[in-house]
């Protein structure tokens, strides 16, 4: 991972993964798309989410976010980019812990791609995490 981030074991990763629950779909906001539906899972470490946005059962928007890294998809230009999160920044004064800004990266960041895909890997059971790790390929 990058430079202020450790390189994860497996035990970690498989904890990570297993930490993921899915949040009540009312405490999302639904219907700015006609037939969208977001799917969010947070993680038992702070600052760790999963959103998927489906339309007709298809992904057509994703973005993980764990320890101020994130990873995201958009099938309007579908490319995988990575970028930071401002969640870490407690200096902040305008912070307040529903709101992220994400900052993309100049460059993929390899490493933080494939921890990702690692950690989805954990849930391939599982019909929303299995089409986000056909992104990968």
């Amino acid at each position: 991972m990058s430079k202020n981030n450790d390189v994860l074991d497996k035990n970690e990763i498989a904890t990570l993964g297993a930490s993921l629950r899915p949040i009540e779909q009312k405490l999302l906001k639904q219907g700015h798309k006609q037939g969208v539906t977001r799917i969010w899972f947070q993680g038992e470490e702070p600052y760790f989410d999963i959103f998927f946005e489906f339309q007709d059962n298809e992904l057509i928007w994703f973005q993980f976010t764990l320890r101020s890294k994130s990873l995201s998809w958009d099938r309007r230009t579908p490319i995988i980019q990575t970028g930071n999160t401002n969640e870490l920044q407690v200096n902040d004064v305008s912070f307040y812990a529903a709101s992220k800004t994400i900052e993309q990266d100049n460059q993929l960041d390899c490493e933080f791609v494939q921890l990702v895909k690692s950690i989805l890997q954990t849930r391939v059971e599982e019909e929303v995490f299995s089409q986000a790790i056909a992104l990968f390929n």
